[in-house]
């Protein structure tokens, strides 16, 4: 009865502002935005923040579902009126790298700290493991992926697979390059979709290919090509590692807000859990694509092994730069409006 006099109040003290902006939003829908003049889109805006402002309260209290459901959409029209008319393409697309990609990867820090700390312990393990027995390097790495790298090949073929100066066709890069960006955004996107059955499978996929680099690296470590297979790997596995460590955490996320609901019901938390992932998935697929192109370009083409540790130093450097201090500015975005 309390919150049945409260949800009635709370209504009757703010639906006057709330159907003056569905009917400017009405407007907008029947003649386009230009149909309002300066004073209105004024008051579009005021009233957009003020049914933000809303949907906030009501939601933290619970009031009224039938009212939150109101409020959200309202504020959905609202935002798409506001924000969507005054971004062209290319300025959304700026806005997301500089602001609205890496704000949301810092808002999953400890998923992604705890996702990066399971693959350490994948890798450490298969390398442990296959160090102590080569003949464990066949547990962990299909035969087929491995192209005759594996502990029969001796260590001049294994040293010519890291530095081979054959260099294939442009064409074939460039069939190589999107083979490589269509197989980890698959298995990114499979460590994010994969949290919906409460994150389990999650840590799983991303031990399991943490034990293949392990192996790996084991394998070349017992040739005394140790640091030859890091800088062979690491050009391009900084960025992809990077990516599909943040599809994981990302997949955390999601699990985390299906096993720990909180106050809210489980879909509505998956709901606003997925809205807030949404731009980290997207993001890490940009950056699948870039390792894409080093690994299937860059790799084939440069043998220098400083070059190679000199472009892991500078990734490393950009995108614990960027990740850190990215998107920090005073200035509102489109990433600090109220995500219904």
């Amino acid at each position: 009865m309390v919150f049945t006099l409260k949800s009635a109040e709370f209504r009757r003290e703010r639906q006057a502002s709330w159907f003056q902006l569905e009917a400017l939003l009405d407007r907008i829908d029947a003649d386009g935005i230009r149909s309002l003049d300066g004073q209105e889109m004024r008051r579009l805006y005021a009233l957009y923040r003020a049914a933000s402002s809303s949907y906030n309260v009501a939601k933290s209290v619970s009031l009224d579902r039938n009212l939150d459901r109101y409020l959200e959409n309202l504020v959905r029209r609202g935002y798409v009126a506001v924000y969507g008319t005054r971004f062209g393409a290319r300025r959304g697309i700026g806005m997301f790298i500089r602001q609205d990609f890496p704000r949301a990867v810092r808002a999953i820090r400890w998923q992604l700290l705890t996702i990066t700390l399971v693959f350490f312990a994948g890798t450490l393990c298969g390398f442990a493991l296959t160090a102590h027995d080569s003949e464990r390097f066949y547990s962990f790495v299909d035969p087929s992926y491995a192209a005759g790298r594996d502990p029969s090949a001796t260590t001049a073929q294994l040293r010519e697979a890291l530095y081979s100066t054959e260099q294939p066709a442009d064409e074939e890069l460039a069939q190589f390059a999107a083979f490589l960006l269509n197989n980890n955004a698959t298995i990114g996107l499979l460590s994010f979709a994969l949290g919906f059955l409460a994150a389990i499978p999650v840590f799983l996929l991303i031990f399991q290919n943490a034990l293949l680099l392990g192996a790996f690296w084991a394998l070349h470590y017992g040739r005394d090509l140790g640091a030859d297979f890091v800088g062979f790997v690491m050009p391009h596995g900084v960025t992809e590692i990077g990516a599909l460590l943040l599809c994981g955490a990302a997949g955390l996320a999601i699990g985390q807000a299906l096993v720990f609901p909180g106050r809210m019901t489980r879909l509505d938390n998956l709901a606003m859990r997925g809205r807030a992932t949404a731009p980290v998935v997207i993001g890490a697929v940009g950056m699948l694509f870039i390792a894409a192109l080093i690994e299937g370009f860059f790799r084939q083409l440069v043998t220098d092994i400083e070059v190679r540790y000199t472009v892991i130093f500078v990734t490393t450097l950009v995108w614990a730069s960027y990740f850190t201090l990215a998107g920090r500015t005073a200035h509102r975005s489109r990433s600090e409006v109220p995500d219904p």
